[in-house]
């Protein structure tokens, strides 16, 4: 099923986690509610969006992954908060899949959107980049983009901003994209679900990244907010506060390290 383009109050990807559940970034965060999109915010969106398609349609291909900045992750060492996975249709209009969690809930659901409406969401900063993937990779998940069962295939509806990696109770969005990639890059056996893909992430050396949180921020943040979840981490890694999730560095850090002939291209903010 895909979701029309709109502009719902909604939380996308690992910075809003950490706005949410430490204090020093609360004041940075986004509220549940619908908010006015000024003139000045609508023009810088449609502007990072053109400059994005310029370099995607530069590029000759029709699918990328694309990153966005919507938090401040510095202090984590994490510059993009979140991935979606764009492709050209037929007539050269460039789209993107990605999964978004129902504001404030604790369930997801993929979305089919412009890129101009990638980068309306409260964004830290208008900067992006593209992930560009070699020939045979593209042709694979090109197929995959355009058969929404096989999508659907690696969705978990359940939602955690810090869903652990190698588990499948929950899905936030930089997951469901890396699973997706494995997916499309696995040439040893079709891979049908999200087991499937966490097995063949794991013997090709996926490294999530790791981040230290407090027992307080953890507690607040499963008591609080109905789509932060820690039950899913190992008891032996969240007890000593080391919580591993799927962030964009992580992915564009693992794409790299495999020289398939990935090309990256970031591009500042206009």
């Amino acid at each position: 099923m895909s979701r029309p383009d709109a502009l719902p109050a909604r939380l996308a990807g690992l910075g809003l986690a950490l706005c949410l559940l430490l204090p020093q970034a609360a004041q940075a965060g986004r509220s549940c509610e619908e908010q006015t999109i000024t003139p000045a915010t609508f023009g810088k969106a449609m502007a990072a969006a053109e400059q994005l398609q310029q370099k995607l349609d530069a590029s000759g291909g029709d699918v990328a992954v694309i990153g966005r900045v919507g938090q401040d992750l510095s202090r984590f060492k994490l510059r993009y908060t979140h991935v979606g996975i764009a492709y050209r249709q037929p007539e050269g209009r460039w789209r993107v899949a990605h999964l978004l969690n129902d504001c404030g809930s604790a369930s997801s659901d993929l979305w089919y959107e412009g890129l101009g409406n990638f980068f309306l969401d409260d964004m830290y900063s208008f900067e992006s980049v593209a992930l560009l993937p070699p020939p045979a990779l593209a042709a694979r998940l090109r197929e995959r983009l355009q058969a929404p069962p096989r999508l659907r295939e690696l969705h978990t509806p359940q939602y955690s901003l810090l869903a652990y990696p190698f588990a499948t109770r929950y899905e936030n969005s930089n997951t469901w994209v890396l699973e997706t990639l494995a997916a499309s890059a696995s040439q040893e056996a079709r891979i049908a679900n999200r087991e499937q893909a966490q097995m063949w992430l794991k013997l090709n050396g996926y490294a999530p990244s790791e981040l230290k949180l407090g027992p307080l921020t953890r507690l607040g943040g499963r008591m609080f907010k109905a789509n932060v979840a820690f039950d899913d981490h190992p008891n032996e890694m969240r007890y000593a506060d080391r919580i591993q999730t799927v962030t964009v560095d992580s992915v564009m850090n693992f794409l790299q390290a495999r020289k398939e002939g990935w090309q990256v291209l970031e591009i500042p903010a206009p």
